[in-house]
Parts: structure tokens; C-alpha cells; sequence
């Protein structure tokens, strides 16, 4: 059977053995203890009474073997040397460039990059001090939790300002609406005025031009009595004169 292609098999950072099939990992007792097989297959916390286990199986246990069909591939058991470590920075550099990753921000490529050059840095420590590599283990598992929960509140963040936005948006188009009625309210209001203000006009000029046809009136019926009135003494001096006369000429006679 053909080995498995280098594309299913091989991760850039973390170092893994050759792989074998699963059948030979059996027979070789390398393969972990799959679920439900009656024992746990998850470490047994530090700061208990420690557990006596082979430095592989706690490897396996913090980097588990990875699969593909009839092939298994484990995590490398060797020690790292000086040249290991210098090679893991240079492909890690290397990734982070040819990947085009963002130095600063959030970048899921750059998340993965240090995220797998850390599994080696834990595989590395693991090989040499399996308690360091477990230390290791609970240090990466924290933060790993702690970039999940600040990934949950900036996702929640972006979803309660997005609806915000709509909110606000959908208010926006309300206000524009309000203000269009409310400023079609008020130039209907101004006309009216305007019809107000000119029918008001129109009444005074009513009323003045009443009150002036109604003083001339008066003026001419006042002239009228004064002439009647001076008429009247009129007659009445001459009335006065000619009964004076008569009596003077009586007393004459």
C-alpha cells in the first residue's frame, strides 16, 4: 500500500514521526486507548498524586496522533537540538511570510502559525521533561480559553453594534420621514397664515374705509342741522322783529 501524500500527513511546524499503518501501530502497542475501550485516556491533572506513565503515551496524550484513512502518524519522540530549534523559527518565519499574515490586528493565519509553533515548543519540552511539557500543556489550554472568550465578546461586540447601526438606521429614516411631515405641517401652517394675515387686511380696509364714509356722514348730517339751526334763529329773530314792530305800532295808534 502507498504512503500517504505529504498534503494529509505532514503539519509545517509541529515535527511528527514517519507514518505507519494502523495495523503495525497496533501490533506495536503505539496506538493510544480509544474511547470506550474502559480506561480514560485523558491525564490526570498535576497537583493530584501523579500517575507512572511512559513519556510517549503522555506525548500522545497532549498531541494526539493524527489519522488519515489506513495511515497513523505520531507526534516525534526525538529530542530537539540546537539546529531544530533554529529550523522551526526559520519556517515559522518562513510561514508567516509566504501565508501574508498581519503583524498586528486580528489574524486567524497568524493565530494558527504561533499556535503550532508553540505544539512544538511543547513537544520539544514534553520529550525532554514530560511535567514541563504538562505545565505547558495547561499554559497553552489557557490561553487558548482565554482567546476564545475574548473572540465571543468581540463577535458579540460586532453583533450588538451592527444591530445598533440597523436600530439607529431604521430611527434615522423615521426622523427624516417625522421631519419631511413635520415641515409639510408647517408650510401648510405659513400658507394659512399668509391667508390669515391677507383676509385681516382686507377687513381693516374695510373697516377704515366704513369708518370714513360713516364720519362723513356724520360731518355732513352735523353741517346740515348747524345750517337748519341757523336758519331757524333766523326766522325766529325776524319773527321776534316783525311782532315788535306790531306792537309798537299799536301802542302808535
Amino acid at each position: 500500500m502507498d504512503s500517504p501524500t505529504i498534503d494529509v500527513l505532514t503539519m509545517p511546524l509541529l515535527k511528527y514521526s514517519a507514518p505507519m499503518l494502523l495495523t503495525e501501530a497496533i501490533n506495536k502497542g503505539k496506538l493510544p486507548q480509544r474511547p470506550g475501550s474502559g480506561k480514560s485516556s485523558q491525564l490526570s491533572p498535576i497537583d493530584k498524586k501523579p500517575v507512572i506513565a511512559a513519556p510517549g503515551e503522555i506525548l500522545n496524550s497532549i498531541l494526539p496522533p493524527r489519522e488519515a484513512g489506513d495511515w497513523i502518524q505520531f507526534v516525534s519522540n526525538e529530542p530537539a537540538t540546537r539546529f531544530d530549534v533554529r529550523n522551526l523559527q526559520e519556517q515559522f518565519e518562513q510561514k508567516l511570510f509566504v501565508s501574508k499574515a498581519r503583524k498586528v490586528g486580528i489574524c486567524p493565519v497568524r493565530s494558527e502559525a504561533y499556535s503550532q509553533a508553540f505544539d512544538e515548543l511543547i513537544r520539544q519540552i514534553t520529550v525532554d521533561c514530560p511535567e514541563r511539557g504538562l505545565l505547558q500543556l495547561r499554559v497553552r489550554d489557557e490561553i487558548r480559553m482565554t482567546t476564545a472568550a475574548y473572540r465571543t465578546l468581540y463577535e458579540t461586540s460586532v453583533d450588538f453594534g451592527k444591530r445598533k447601526a440597523v436600530e439607529a438606521e431604521k430611527g434615522k429614516q423615521e426622523m427624516i420621514d417625522k421631519t419631511m411631515k413635520l415641515t409639510e405641517e408647517k408650510e401648510e401652517l405659513e400658507r394659512h397664515v399668509k391667508r390669515l394675515q391677507a383676509k385681516l387686511k382686507a377687513m381693516e380696509k374695510n373697516v377704515m374705509e366704513q369708518q370714513q364714509a360713516d364720519e362723513k356722514k356724520h360731518l355732513e348730517e352735523l353741517s346740515f342741522l348747524q345750517r337748519t339751526h341757523q336758519r331757524l334763529r333766523q326766522q325766529e329773530e325776524t319773527i321776534k322783529q316783525i311782532q315788535r314792530q306790531e306792537r309798537e305800532a299799536l301802542l302808535a295808534s
